[in-house]
């Protein structure tokens, strides 16, 4: 009786915590009137994660997000998280999209290029804010998606057209700024060209799942960079994927940086010149009250991470992406150092921090979901093993860490994990 119990608790958080931002819960809003749900999200998520431009802001307000998203997913349009938008690609999540564009610096005579229209969500949102905006999306089907979406909302100052965005749009260049939502290896050379001096380009640059996102400030010739934070963005399909230096290896799973020990640097691999940004671990994305703590005595070389949280419900966490194959990978052996301070559920009993992992097929659908912990109370530095199932049908996954509502503080270091 006492392992029942425990299993449908623990089965109980798991779900509660990892899929409450992963699947539908159209119960929760029955009305067809998003204003109120649209206005919670962006003081919850855009406001207080840090976003202060009241033009963005108020743009953040007023763009109708589950415009852009096909009526099954509407449900889930105001909650901070990725939505399918078809052909393996998604819509951003809303902290995200206003992130990018308060730190594009939109101005009202401004000229915007946009790379990756996607669902045309982005470049509403940059509509009232700059003078016109060129979007361009290579799937065909998105593309004129996006465009129907667009004209039939009236947003008369975005043109569209499909092709390969990384060659730009020759014929409208220079442009004021540029916003690439979508994540090549290195800056494309015919963007560089196309932003006039003085011009700024946001990217998403790196490896498949381990990206920093980018800001690009050109002067002359040159390209000064600015790291602002790890991120994890849908690539461009075709050549751009398939042509990338380092391909994900989905037949071996790990956790990079697991151990935290590698700080995010303004390393733009060769295109731009820029400074060390301290403090912040690389590969983990989505950060939410994380600090990065030196300890010569944490359990794995010199930091850990610990999150802390005083508001029951407040998001604390980081995200990492990673590719696995389910025909190849049937058990994951999960190893990590937990430590905890007063660790109490949150809004309710089943926000408890954890470590997460959901599973998506090739399609970017929800294909299962598994977990290390939860944990809770007080207790020092210990070590945990899990050996977890891998569905059949996954191809990637996202690893979750943090507090997840909780109150308290948790500490985490070395986590690693493994083909069994």
């Amino acid at each position: 009786m006492h392992i029942v119990v425990r299993f449908q608790y623990r089965a109980a958080i798991a779900l509660a915590v990892l899929l409450a931002v992963e699947v539908e819960v159209a119960a929760q809003k029955p009305s067809k009137d998003f204003t109120a749900a649209r206005h919670q999200m962006v003081e919850e998520e855009i406001v207080a994660a840090g976003v202060t431009n009241p033009r963005v802001i108020e743009s953040m307000r007023t763009t109708p997000r589950h415009e852009f998203v096909a009526a099954p997913q509407r449900a889930n349009a105001y909650f901070d998280m990725a939505l399918p938008i078809g052909e393996q690609q998604t819509i951003s999540p809303p902290f995200v999209v206003a992130y990018m564009t308060e730190q594009l610096d939109p101005q009202r005579e401004d000229k915007v290029l946009e790379i990756g229209t996607g669902s045309g969500y982005q470049a509403a949102v940059l509509s009232p804010l700059v003078r016109e905006v060129y979007s361009i999306e290579i799937v065909k089907s998105l593309g004129e998606n996006a465009a129907r979406t667009l004209k039939r909302l009236k947003y008369t100052n975005v043109f569209t057209k499909v092709g390969d965005g990384y060659q730009g749009w020759p014929e409208h260049a220079p442009f004021d700024k540029i916003i690439v939502t979508c994540s090549p290896e290195k800056v494309p050379q015919a963007l560089v060209d196309q932003l006039r001096d003085g011009g700024r380009m946001i990217v998403p640059v790196g490896e498949r799942y381990q990206q920093t996102l980018f800001m690009f400030k050109k002067e002359g010739d040159k390209l000064i960079s600015e790291a602002l934070l790890p991120t994890l963005f849908v690539p461009m399909t075709g050549k751009a994927e398939a042509g990338r230096a380092v391909l994900p290896d989905s037949a071996n799973p790990t956790i990079v940086n697991g151990g935290f020990e590698e700080l995010l640097e303004n390393d733009s691999d060769g295109v731009g010149e820029g400074s060390a940004a301290q403090g912040t671990p690389s590969a983990w994305h989505y950060q939410r009250q994380l600090e990065l703590v030196e300890d010569k005595r944490a359990p794995e070389g010199n930091h850990y991470a610990r999150f802390t949280n005083t508001t029951p419900g407040r998001a604390s966490r980081a995200l990492q992406g990673m590719a696995i194959d389910g025909r190849k990978v049937s058990e994951l052996e999960i190893s990590l150092w937990v430590k905890a301070h007063e660790v109490q559920p949150g809004r309710s009993r089943e926000e408890l921090p954890l470590l997460g992992i959901v599973f998506y097929d090739q399609n970017r659908a929800q294909a299962g979901h598994t977990w290390v912990g939860p944990w809770r109370g007080t207790f020092d530095w210990r070590q945990e093993f899990e050996t977890v199932k891998v569905p059949v049908k996954a191809r990637e996954a996202i690893v979750r860490i943090g507090l997840h509502g909780a109150t308290g503080e948790i500490c985490l270091d070395g986590i690693e994990c493994r083909k069994k």
